[in-house]
């Protein structure tokens, strides 16, 4: 029987090109399964703040109806209404036909349990920062600098401002300037800001990387900068497409940016500071770059060897 419901809403939905939802979607479960079997069957890509069909289509049903994506299961028999409905296999069908991602047709991506604002002017987020933050680097026995005594933090490549969020989080003593090319990403930025109530701990300044601080020194420096190659974002799929492309892309080897960081960070830093940065995969190109240099490298759930802790006096050696 299930078999059978499904074909008749591929049919009515996919073939039809219809935008009155079946019949046979009623409850927030039928729209998860019906969502998973349209993401699959069109191939979609993900990674923008999801993994899999599963995971967004979760994502998708549940914040479109306002309820908690991470304890969804007993709503799952719940019936929507008819308005319920129809606005739920709309997102659906338009993830499917126009390959937007989910967060810019929700307007919110989470970190860490965090919610913040996004639309196409930034990157959705996702970074291996947001899960180092939250371990034991800062917050163990043996953290690389006590949070508590960190007062001032730099982030670099700001985009919407979460990683600067999570850091007031973090280093509850510290001022954060948030530096990022983009205008656009900025008056997003101001958003994320404004709806955390931390315009007294966070600073958006416009300019490219270190210019706007002038001399100032930091305990931290964070940046998730663009790091992806040339040849990955000519081939990039069409929702990454969405997304600024000058959030992505970092030049030949894509690590154009990275060493521009590397080279003037020593010099935005106190003596007991340092430098915390996402590069992506290319671990073996700045080890062949920099040999001199002992990258600390860190590993989270699902990444291996695409983040580094470069204290104050390696930079500086530099």
């Amino acid at each position: 029987m299930a078999k059978t419901v499904s074909k008749t809403v591929k049919k009515s939905a996919a073939t039809t090109g219809t935008k009155t939802p079946p019949r046979e979607l009623a409850s927030v479960l039928d729209f998860v399964r019906y969502a998973v079997t349209r993401f699959t069957d069109a191939k979609l890509a993900f990674g923008q703040g999801t993994h899999d069909a599963v995971e967004e289509a979760i994502f998708l049903v549940t914040e479109s109806l306002g309820l908690p994506h991470d304890r969804v299961d007993s709503f799952l028999p719940a019936r929507l209404t008819a308005a319920e409905c129809k606005k739920v296999f709309g997102l659906i069908e338009t993830r499917v036909r126009q390959r937007v991602p989910a967060a810019y047709l929700l307007n919110c991506a989470y970190l860490q349990g965090h919610r913040f604002y996004v639309d196409k002017r930034v990157i959705v987020p996702r970074s291996y920062l947001s899960e180092l933050l939250y371990g034991d680097l800062f917050t163990g026995e043996q953290p690389l600098i006590d949070p508590g005594a960190v007062t001032n933090v730099l982030e670099l490549c700001t985009g919407s401002a979460c990683l600067a969020i999570l850091a007031c989080d973090i280093f509850p003593n510290a001022h954060v300037d948030a530096v990022d090319l983009s205008k656009d990403a900025l008056d997003v930025a101001k958003i994320n800001v404004a709806e955390h109530g931390l315009e007294d701990r966070i600073t958006l300044m416009k300019g490219d990387l270190f210019a706007p601080v002038g001399d100032t020194v930091y305990d931290i420096i964070l940046t998730n900068p663009p790091y992806v190659d040339a040849e990955a974002v000519a081939d990039f799929p069409p929702e990454f497409t969405k997304e600024p492309r000058m959030a992505h892309a970092g030049g030949d080897d894509g690590l154009d940016i990275v060493r521009r960081i590397l080279a003037e960070a020593g010099a935005h830093l106190n003596p007991e500071g340092g430098l915390l940065c996402e590069i992506g995969r290319g671990r073996d190109i700045l080890e062949r770059d920099y040999p001199e240099t002992e990258f600390l490298w860190l590993d989270t759930a699902e990444s291996s060897g695409e983040v580094f802790w470069l204290p104050a006096t390696a930079l500086q050696d530099d």
